[in-house]
């Protein structure tokens, strides 16, 4: 004879008496790391740099962010990801754009100073941006990068009320004091700066 099943009740019943026996301290904090985890721009990709290579803050309240800096790594999406958690590097961005598929990475918090632009007052005030690919080759700049990136500088721009035009989205080669000539003369700024206003 077939023994009778537990009627759903009493199923449920159960269930809920062993989660009940899990001690809370075996479950997840929702608190602890929801925070860390979520990042300042919709979509991207959650990738820490080391805490070594960027400066705790807490922007706009400490600096008004009135810039957007764009870097190209001149190394690949992966390396360019182990560079910034090794904390021996000292260099960090707040975003890396991969070539391929214009994915976006968020590296340091936007309210935190990444060391990107070789200049401590630039740091302070702006969000840096970084692209996967090399200067002098530009199949790297593909429309998925142009295009993604674009939609991340626009969002940043309305976000701290950036003027959407090229003295306030610069290229690392216009920093003062730099030696770095990214994202040199293969990055078209017109497409650019139109993608940005149209994003």
């Amino acid at each position: 004879m077939e023994q009778a099943r537990p009627s759903t009740t009493r199923r449920r019943f159960l269930k809920g008496t062993a989660l009940a026996a899990v001690p809370y301290a075996l479950l997840p904090d929702t608190r602890a790391g929801a925070q860390s985890l979520a990042g300042d721009y919709p979509g991207a990709e959650w990738q820490p740099a080391s805490t070594s290579n960027y400066t705790v803050s807490d922007r706009p309240a400490s600096y008004a962010v009135n810039r957007v800096v764009i870097h190209v790594t001149q190394e690949t999406y992966t390396d360019t990801l182990a560079i910034f958690k090794n904390p021996q590097k000292k260099v960090s961005a707040h975003y890396l754009v991969r070539s391929a598929d214009g994915h976006v990475a968020q590296c340091v918090r936007e309210a935190n100073v990444a060391w990107h632009a070789g200049n401590w007052s630039y740091n302070t005030r702006s969000i840096g941006i970084e692209h996967e690919g090399w200067v002098d080759k530009p199949a790297w700049f593909t429309d998925a990068l142009y295009e993604q990136s674009a939609r991340l500088t626009a969002a940043i721009c309305t976000k701290y009320g950036i003027a959407k035009d090229r003295a306030h989205i610069i290229g690392h080669y216009e920093v003062p004091g730099t030696d770095h000539t990214d994202p040199g003369p293969n990055w078209d700024w017109t497409r650019y700066i139109r993608l940005v206003n149209f994003a």
